[in-house]
């Protein structure tokens, strides 16, 4: 009972969740649901952040917009528990901000937010990682038997709907960019029946053409069609 004190029914539930699509599938919404859930839905945690790594970029979010700020100032300051988490790869734990002799700054900082007790998970979603950290307003909230089975819960349920996010975004990206291909080809074939119709030349020395121009000029076929169409459009309105 006591490994598995951190994880309640509701949090197991809303941490499943996370793996659901939809249109406003993302990854600050994979982010932002998943600290709104710690926060509400393990015993003892005041509030949640986390911490997107991937690039030397990080996008962090938190429930609440001090935690934010403290995260982010942690990472101005070089020390506390999500940069230790991050360089070993290792869980890290604050048992009490107010008798922590390893990071004096940080502690400082903390408990000027109110924090006494901290948990950082460091989570592998390769190609990116993953820092969760929770935050009590009292001392000693995060056992390390809790700590361990909510870390694999992490790892698993976060992983998957990391991986289903990607996956989302790499169909939404290619179906954007299948679009945009199509709206390019349906502008060039406006463009070579414009050049077909003033020159009284084949389908395939209108595009011929528009390939040495757009060579010449170095842009785009495609860019360039468009610009010949729009110049053709506003010249028959006048």
């Amino acid at each position: 009972m006591k490994s598995t004190a951190m994880i309640t029914p509701g949090l197991a539930r809303d941490l499943a969740a996370l793996g659901r699509l939809g249109e406003d599938t993302s990854t600050e919404r994979v982010l932002r649901g998943l600290t709104t859930a710690l926060a509400a839905g393990v015993p003892g945690c005041s509030g949640a952040s986390a911490e997107h790594w991937r690039d030397h970029r990080v996008l962090v979010s938190g429930s609440h917009s001090e935690l934010i700020m403290l995260v982010e100032g942690e990472r101005a300051l070089g020390e506390g528990p999500s940069v230790e988490a991050r360089q070993s790869g290792a869980r890290a734990v604050v048992a009490d901000v107010l008798n922590e002799p390893r990071w004096p700054r940080y502690d400082a900082l903390a408990s000027r937010w109110g924090v006494r007790s901290v948990l950082v998970v460091p989570i592998d979603v390769a190609p990116a990682l993953l820092l969760v950290g929770l935050y009590s307003v009292r001392p000693g909230a995060f056992s390390p038997q809790g700590a361990h089975s909510l870390a694999d819960m992490l790892t698993e349920q976060v992983g998957v709907a990391m991986a289903n996010m990607w996956e989302f975004e790499e169909v939404r990206t290619d179906a954007a960019q299948l679009q945009e291909a199509l709206a390019g080809r349906s502008v060039i074939d406006q463009a070579k029946g414009i050049i077909m119709q003033t020159s009284g030349c084949t389908a395939e020395a209108a595009f011929e053409e528009l390939r040495k121009i757009s060579q010449h000029h170095q842009v785009k076929v495609a860019d360039l069609a468009r610009l010949l169409v729009d110049e053709h459009q506003r010249k028959s309105k006048r």
